[in-house]
Formats: structure tokens, sequence, C-alpha cells
């Protein structure tokens, strides 16, 4: 596992230098775009319609819109020089019970190492929010974007978990389509309770599985024992085919040229005095 982030987590005067790993991976099966004439893999490319050539990332700047068709351009270095704290640390804004905060609000969670000279302050940190039971409000600079962000512990260690902002959480009240208020009778909300009680558990997340996953990953398995497989003929192997009858039609078209040309003319012999 391999940090992605390095800085510090800040609150009041203390700084506790940290190490940020991602927590959690996509298990999602993934499918490459095949063209279904040849069953060869599509090929996406940055292509400049100016210059009309493809470019590699290196050729690449961020660009901002604020006009059409006007940009600014920001580099890596004017994101260094932004005036912000939470570039380069955790700043933890406040602590508060984690019960208030709404799951609607998470995005992706991280965990949190000690760095080097970090181990004392962060488990002052993970013991204090063990005892308090709070959680802390931070903000976070992570890829280009400034976080929400929320501190807590799982299984004995910190977890960072990025947030949407309030702005960024659309409000309810804009479906179009909303359940209208209706009469309930009081035997249906019995029965309907009945059934939540009789569901009731302990959450294990471990009894829970993707049956879609194994499902696909179960066809992928029989096709593959079927011979059901498909092998796109490579780009580089149609170019050597190519050349082959580019030279055979070459040497045809030379043969059949030599043989309709009329002959060379004979030289003349020199007169003999």
């Amino acid at each position: 596992m391999r940090s992605v982030w390095k800085g510090a987590i800040s609150f009041g005067l203390v700084s506790i230098p940290i190490k940020l790993f991602t927590a959690t991976e996509s298990r999602e099966i993934k499918f490459n775009l095949l063209h279904a004439q040849c069953q060869t893999p599509i090929k996406y490319q940055r292509i400049c319609p100016s210059c009309n050539r493809e470019v590699t990332p290196e050729e690449t700047v961020r660009g901002y819109e604020y006009e059409r068709d006007k940009y600014v351009i920001i580099r890596d270095e004017d994101l260094e020089k932004l005036p912000l704290d939470t570039l380069r640390s955790v700043q933890i804004l406040d602590f508060v019970d984690e019960k208030e905060i709404d799951p609607i609000y998470y995005m992706k969670s991280y965990f949190l190492a000690p760095a080097e000279y970090g181990v004392k302050p962060y488990r002052l940190l993970l013991e204090t929010m063990r005892e308090t039971g709070k959680v802390a409000v931070a903000k976070v600079v992570l890829r280009t974007k400034e976080n929400l962000a929320v501190l807590r512990i799982y299984q004995d260690c910190l977890m960072l978990c990025t947030m949407f902002f309030p702005e960024e959480v659309r409000n309810p009240a804009e479906l179009p389509e909303r359940a209208p208020d209706v009469q309930l009778h009081p035997n249906e909300l019995k029965m309907a309770k009945s059934l939540v009680d009789s569901l009731t558990a302990g959450f294990d997340p471990h009894k829970y599985r993707s049956d879609y996953r194994q499902a696909l990953m179960e066809l992928i398995e029989t096709k593959v024992v079927e011979d059901d497989i498909t092998t796109p003929e490579r780009p580089g192997d149609t170019k050597v085919i190519n050349l082959m009858e580019a030279l055979k039609q070459s040497i045809d078209a030379a043969q059949a040229e030599r043989r309709t040309a009329p002959p060379p003319k004979a030289r003349r012999k020199k007169a003999s005095r």
C-alpha cells in the first residue's frame, strides 16, 4: 500500500506528521470497448485539433474557460503558491458528534498513518477522540480541490473521510416527482413495523456480497471454458500483412510493366570506313 499524500494534522498549536493511504478500492468488473466488426480494442487518444496530432500528458496544462474560447492557464507552481493552510495539512475546525453528520455528505475514505516524529501525538489524538466520542471536522486540499472532511476512528486507526460541501448537495425539493402525502391505515403501519422487526439484525458487512459481480464472473469463466474467446488481430500484425501485400503488388506491377514495355532501340553500329 502506497501513500497518496503527505502532510500534517493541525489543530491549535499541535501538528502531527501523517501519511494518507486510500482505504477503499472498487471491485467493479471493467470491460474494454472493442470494435464490433473486428473485435479490436478501441484506442483513445488526446488529439489537439489545431496541431492535428496526439499530445502527451506532459504537453497538457490546466485551463479555466472564463469566457467562450478564452482560458486562464493554471500551472502546478500557481497552485503551490495559493495562500491556504490546507495545502499540506489537515486543518481541524471543530469536534462534533458523528451522529449529527448525515451520510449523504461522505465521499471517499483514507487511512491516516503517523509519519516520522508523529507517533506520540497521533496516538494522543486517537485516544482523546475515543474517550470523548467525538469526530473532527476538517479541511484539506487533495488533487487540486479543497475538501471538507471528517477525522474518525476506524479499528484503532485514524481515518479521513472527504465530504461534499453543502452547496454540492442537491435539494430533494427540486425533484420533479416526489412521494405525495397519502393516508396510511394503522394496520398497514403495524404490519410494516412487524416486517422491519423480523428483518432487524446486527450489522455485519462480511455477510453481504455483490451477487451481480459473482454471476458476471461465472459467465466470464463459462465462456473461457467453452472457448468462446475473441483474439483480435493486433495493429502490428496488420501492418506486416499490408506491407507484404504492398510489396507483392509492387512486384507484380513492375513485372507487368516490364512485359508490356516496348523493347529498347538497338544501338546503331558505327559505319566502317
